[in-house]
């Protein structure tokens, strides 16, 4: 998993919590970096998972409800940091739909040895697309923050349903995302 995702999860802890909540966390035990991550490193996804469910007990946050809100968190810094992505492109669908054939191409090239989930979009109507994510890791909700987040970026009201199964090691989601502003 990319550097970058552990040094903003971390930011995050630091300031929605405290550095105190966020020194407990890097300390959990059986992280295979011992809790040291760079953004251009590449990581176990195994240490987020333990680091997130410390932050719960830290916290009492239920894990599901810290991923989405870092996942809509993690949206704004990336998208801050790579103003590109969003060249002509107005709105949270039209964004969404670029993901796989746009987005991770470029990941891709700031990051050759990253493993990215992978997004098939079928656009419905204006107002509805229904994206399939797939991956190696199960971050399906990451990936629901991240479109909360989108959503966020663009100004529009995103509803968003999602079905979830494991199939051949694969995790795979089904989001229908539905812009209630248009």
């Amino acid at each position: 998993m990319l550097g970058i995702v552990f040094t903003e999860f971390m930011e995050m802890v630091e300031e929605k919590f405290s550095a105190d909540v966020l020194d407990e966390v890097l300390e959990t035990p059986g992280l295979k970096s011992d809790g040291v991550y760079t953004s251009v490193g590449y990581y176990d996804h195994k240490d987020m998972v333990k680091m997130v469910v410390e932050l719960s007990k830290q916290v009492d946050v239920p894990v599901d409800d810290l991923i989405e809100a870092f996942g809509q968190y993690l949206f704004g810094i990336l998208i801050s940091k790579y103003p590109t992505l969003k060249e002509n492109i107005s709105s949270a669908l039209d964004f969404l739909e670029t993901v796989d054939g746009t987005v991770h191409k470029q990941v891709k090239k700031l990051y050759p040895e990253a493993e990215l989930p992978e997004f098939d979009c079928e656009r419905i109507d204006q107002s509805t697309l229904n994206l399939h994510y797939r991956s190696k890791r199960p971050f399906s909700i990451l990936a629901l923050g991240l479109i909360k987040g989108c959503g966020d970026f663009f100004g529009d009201k995103l509803e968003v349903t999602h079905t979830s199964r494991e199939e051949n090691g694969l995790h795979h989601t089904n989001f229908v995302v539905v812009n209630a502003n248009d």
